[in-house]
């Protein structure tokens, strides 16, 4: 990836006003995209795909993924929209 390239747009946005830019320890600020700054893949809890763990109270505990905030995603994440789409269905009409 040329990480020089990358603009604020429709499928990047980087927040570097931010005081917690980038969010994530260890994360490549020139590549950091905070698109996706609450990740939408999180409903999907273990099938979300990303690196995360659960703490000792069962709270989803992302912080030690990079999944949404690599720019080379946007489309993987899009991809799972359907998923997010049937977890909002109402279930109570037949």
């Amino acid at each position: 990836m040329k990480t020089e390239r990358l603009t604020n747009g429709a499928g990047y946005f980087a927040n570097r006003d931010c005081p917690y830019f980038p969010c994530h320890a260890g994360a490549d600020p020139a590549a950091f995209n905070c698109l996706f700054c609450y990740c939408p893949l999180y409903a999907l809890g273990e099938g979300c795909g990303g690196d995360f763990r659960y703490t000792e109270k069962e709270i989803k505990d992302c912080s030690g993924c990079l999944f949404p905030h690599d720019p080379d995603h946007y489309a993987a994440v899009l991809a799972r929209f359907p998923e997010l789409a049937d977890l909002a269905k109402r279930k109570d009409v037949s």
